[in-house]
């Protein structure tokens, strides 16, 4: 009960920061400015997994806080992250201009803000739900398990960041085109960016596969973290791949205006798959079956993607024809 209230009172006081840098982050997305984007996440999670060894274990004189100095780590990322994506949008994105002079909140406005990103808000809280549930799971092994994918997430975010960051270029891009009617360039965009993701993933996969043990050590993992740690690394890593395609897959729907597709995704994913098969894996009193949940899940993701990316080809790309001024019916 302490861990959960230490950790949980320096990240919600100061929660602050993830609001700002996420804010900041989608005005600069929305101009096409997704360079400053990733290097806003990527100072965040650089910068995080820095000061986590230092705050937990008490390095170069820090005081050792253990939980509570993870949470640090995670604010004070979060928050310089914010003041950076801030800057950049202040000093290089010229097409918006920041003022609270004026400003009223506006309910149609904001009633089309949560009904396209209503899909996301589910996505985040079906996430913080699987996570807790995952912990619960794990902890009737031994803390330590669930200590290991604790590390995990944070190792993953290196991988993943990147194709975070070509999700966020991508966007845009589709988006634009569709409105162009440029129904070529809509499929080469989708048909590179899953192919760069599924590479970056592919990498990322080769690295948790080969060292293991060498990334664990980055957090001074003890002799049973290293036990149960490096054959969770390894098993999670093979569904890399599949991931790199589900998540382009997912920003696909939304930039069609699909989000309830990733939604329902996501959902099948988390929920229907991922959660029930690590509680049945772990009757086996095994924890290591307890990793194989997640290609599992993946698995599942990956044939829906599949699916679904089919129906948008058919019912939305297909459909689309270019337009002159020719086309322009006369007045």
């Amino acid at each position: 009960m302490i861990f959960w209230e230490s950790r949980l009172q320096v990240i919600c006081v100061f929660s602050i920061g993830i609001f700002m840098q996420v804010s900041m982050e989608r005005l600069l997305q929305s101009t096409g400015r997704t360079l400053f984007t990733m290097a806003t996440q990527a100072t965040g999670a650089i910068l995080n997994i820095i000061l986590d060894p230092i705050f937990i274990f008490g390095w170069f004189g820090v005081p050792a806080m253990g939980t509570r100095g993870a949470a640090i780590a995670t604010v004070i990322g979060q928050i310089v992250a914010a003041s950076l994506a801030f800057f950049f949008n202040v000093r290089f994105n010229k097409e918006i201009s920041l003022s609270f002079k004026g400003f009223r909140p506006d309910m149609h406005t904001i009633k089309k803000i949560y009904s396209i990103g209503g899909p996301s808000i589910l996505m985040q809280a079906v996430g913080s739900f699987l996570n807790l549930s995952l912990n619960n799971i794990l902890i009737r092994f031994t803390p330590t398990a669930t200590a290991v994918f604790g590390v995990y997430f944070k190792l993953q975010s290196f991988i993943f960041m990147p194709v975070f960051g070509l999700n966020n270029g991508m966007v845009p891009i589709i988006a634009y085109n569709y409105g162009a009617d440029q129904k070529e360039r809509i499929k080469e965009t989708i048909r590179l960016s899953k192919r760069y993701a599924m590479a970056i993933m592919f990498i990322g996969a080769a690295i948790f596969l080969l060292m293991p043990g060498t990334l664990l050590q980055l957090f001074n993992a003890s002799d049973e973290m290293l036990e149960i740690g490096i054959p969770a690394l390894r098993i999670i890593s093979l569904c890399y791949v599949a991931a790199g395609y589900n998540i382009v897959s997912g920003s696909v729907f939304q930039a069609f205006g699909r989000g309830g597709l990733s939604l329902w995704v996501s959902m099948i994913r988390q929920v229907v798959v991922l959660l029930p098969a690590a509680y049945l894996l772990s009757l086996m009193g095994n924890v290591a079956f307890v990793w194989w949940a997640f290609p599992i899940a993946e698995a599942f993701a990956l044939v829906m993607s599949i699916y679904f990316n089919k129906k948008i080809d058919k019912e939305v790309i297909a459909n689309i024809y270019p337009h002159t001024i020719g086309d322009a019916v006369p007045e």
